[in-house]
């Protein structure tokens, strides 16, 4: 045999590099002393041939071979740093000696130098020094909400001069300002600090310097202890302000995802704080998006900052006017309410309502400064102001497709909401699903018929047996589980699968289809195949534009509070036909005025969108109210108006029998 197994024949044919790197590894593994002894080695063996070479090149230098040696060991020495000292054996090994402790000890302070520098900069990319800053803005915790409102803010930030944002996330700092960096783009005047720790530690919230802020935004968990998370980050943040000593408290703005948690977050949050309730109002916009289709936009267009947005502006010269009055004071602001000495928001109060001089007027104008009154009246074209009353609107046919915690409030809002004579088919999958379902249809005193059917809405069978284009109204609602009956796919998946097969219905029919979408992830309303100008509504992401809006101004929370409550004057979208006459040039100040005879207050309009280039999809908020504007039989007039009336007859109960199964298989 030749002996030439693998391994052999392995570190025979290996190149020369790899076999010195090989070489070289297992020489630092030995450890220290090896190494140190290696280097002297390699150094003597360099060194001294060099050093002699030099000598003996030097035509000025000694000849005889004691003188050469001599002048070899000065050579040596001075380029190893040993001195190279010249005398009798004692002395020059004392020098040695000497030049040895000296190299130590230099060494050493470089080593211990380096090494406090590298753990200085790995502290600061771990994210653990204290921030020293003031009116700052902090966020605490770390999920999608974190680019929304980034970028929110750095607009919102753009005419201040010195703004900054601390970040507190569970990730590593480096990583956190990468994310955001790549999802945000350019930071603008808005300067990014990131701090790396859990949010329920007080010690590392302090980090942010929460005690100096301006606001503090709490984001939300993910997970079945999301809630809980949010709850304890708030009490954190309240032991470490208070830790901190600080003489006042910041404005704090959370949100929770289960009503029955908003209570203790509340507590927690403390008299300054202000927590949103998730799914309440992701339900109640979804509800009355579906009423008044285009609806979603308006609350988008409201809760950015780009363009025009709801301020609250001190009363000034204009105090002791009425609100009737107010509605004129400025041409390019509007007015929708009154933010009272003690804290109660009036939206749309009757026109005779008096501004006190410590009462606040809250607008909607282009910026903080930009609501200034107007010395000139408005013309107002009185043949132009319709005055027979509205009329009665038909009775509508709803179709929702899918099912998930918002479900039932969603149809309690729209039972508040629709005709009278409308009804309302739920179609969903999963046993759970069906008895909530089932539950919430048999609810007793419900206006609106609940008929609830079994079926896999991302089927084309399905949904081709359901005949959606036989709906005025379709809701499309994502699953929150990830998978569901005999369907693979979950969450908004299904939902983009739903909307396809919709989509393919509409075009097979030639026509369209009122259809509103619930989605979790902002990214994906992108790929959703709907029509520009689509309803998609994005719960987490209007949360996070609501809570940018109440950071950036407390007294908001209030104003909001009002504009998405339940009862009271809302926002609604009325046929313009019902205002002003169509098919002719109207003065906007005109509209104002109308509405203003309802006891309506205007605020824009929506002009059908003539193509998907129409800018902001036809929606117009706080025009000029001198400008003209010609409306169409399908123009509707933007307004904050009391909900539908009341109704006095006896309200029927729902179905009470179990849910139909399609005549076809859901599997």
């Amino acid at each position: 045999m030749s002996g030439r197994g693998p391994t052999g024949r392995a570190e025979r044919t290996a190149p020369t590099w790899a076999r010195t790197r090989y070489w070289f590894d297992t020489i630092v593994a030995r450890g220290t002393a090896a190494l140190i002894g290696w280097l002297v080695l390699m150094c003597t063996a360099i060194v001294v041939p060099a050093s002699a070479a030099l000598v003996w090149a030097d035509d000025r230098g000694p000849t005889t071979p004691s003188a050469r040696a001599l002048a070899v060991w000065v050579s040596v020495g001075q380029t190893l740093k040993l001195g190279g000292a010249v005398g009798s054996p004692l002395y020059v090994a004392l020098s040695v000696v000497l030049a040895l402790v000296a190299l130590l000890f230099v060494s050493t302070l470089v080593s211990l130098i380096t090494t406090g520098l590298n753990d200085k900069v790995l502290a600061l990319r771990r994210g653990r020094s204290t921030v020293l800053e003031s009116g700052h803005t902090v966020l605490l915790g770390w999920s999608d909400q974190v680019f929304p409102i980034v970028s929110e803010l750095i607009t919102a930030n753009a005419n201040r001069r010195r703004a900054a944002l601390a970040v507190l996330g569970p990730k590593d700092k480096a990583q956190m300002e990468d994310e955001i960096t790549d999802a945000v783009g350019r930071l603008g005047r808005t300067r990014l600090i990131c701090r790396s720790g859990t949010t329920t530690d007080p010690a590392l919230v302090s980090l942010v310097a929460p005690g100096t802020a301006r606001a503090v935004l709490v984001l939300t968990h993910q997970g079945e202890e999301g809630d809980a998370h949010v709850v304890k980050t708030l009490l954190a943040l309240e032991a470490a302000v208070r830790g901190l000593g600080a003489p006042t408290r910041p404005g704090v703005v959370a949100a929770v995802r289960d009503g029955r948690h908003k209570r203790a977050a509340d507590l927690a949050a403390g008299p300054l704080g202000h927590v949103l309730n998730i799914e309440d109002i992701t339900a109640r916009l979804i509800a009355r998006t579906s009423c008044e289709p285009g609806l979603s936009l308006v609350y988008r267009a409201l809760l950015d900052f780009d363009g025009d947005e709801i301020y609250t502006v001190p009363a000034g010269p204009l105090a002791g006017s009425t609100f009737g009055d107010l509605l004129f004071a400025y041409a390019d602001s509007s007015a929708i309410g009154l933010l009272r000495a003690d804290g109660r928001v009036e939206l749309n109060p009757p026109s005779t309502s008096v501004l006190g001089a410590r009462d606040r007027i809250v607008v909607i104008t282009e910026d903080d400064d930009t609501a200034v009154p107007t010395d000139r009246p408005l013309p107002v074209d009185d043949r132009a102001v319709v005055t027979a009353p509205p009329s009665r609107p038909s009775p509508e046919r709803f179709l929702m497709l899918g099912w998930n915690p918002r479900a039932p409030r969603i149809i309690e809002q729209l039972d508040a909401g629709v005709p009278d004579g409308s009804v309302l088919v739920v179609t969903a999958e999963g046993e759970e699903h069906l008895k909530d379902a089932d539950r919430c249809a048999r609810t007793p005193g419900r206006r609106m018929p609940v008929t609830v059917l079994d079926g896999d809405v991302s089927d084309p069978d399905v949904l081709a047996a359901l005949d959606p284009l036989g709906f005025d109204r379709v809701v499309v609602l994502g699953y929150d589980g990830p998978e569901t009956g005999g369907s693979p796919l979950g969450g908004d998946d299904r939902t983009l699968v739903t909307l396809l097969h919709l989509r393919a219905l509409e075009q097979a029919a030639g026509r369209e289809l009122a259809v509103v979408t619930e989605m979790a992830d902002d990214r994906n309303r992108l790929l959703a195949p709907a029509r520009e100008g689509a309803d998609v509504i994005v719960g987490s992401r209007l949360i996070s534009l609501l809570m940018t809006q109440i950071a950036e101004d407390g007294s908001l929370g209030a104003v909001f509070d009002s504009l998405l409550a339940s009862t009271g004057d809302t926002l609604h979208l009325r046929p313009a036909a019902d205002y002003v006459l169509t098919g002719r040039p109207v003065g906007y100040a005109t509209v104002v005025e109308a509405g203003r005879r309802r006891g309506h207050c205007v605020i824009g309009y929506r002009l059908q969108p003539d193509g998907p280039d129409t800018p902001a999809h036809g929606v117009c908020i706080n025009p000029d109210k001198r400008e003209e504007v010609r409306f169409g039989p399908q123009d509707s007039v933007l307004v904050l108006a009391p909900g539908p009336a009341s109704r006095t007859a006896p309200a029927p109960v729902a179905g009470t029998t179990p849910s139909p199964r399609l005549p076809f298989p859901t599997s």
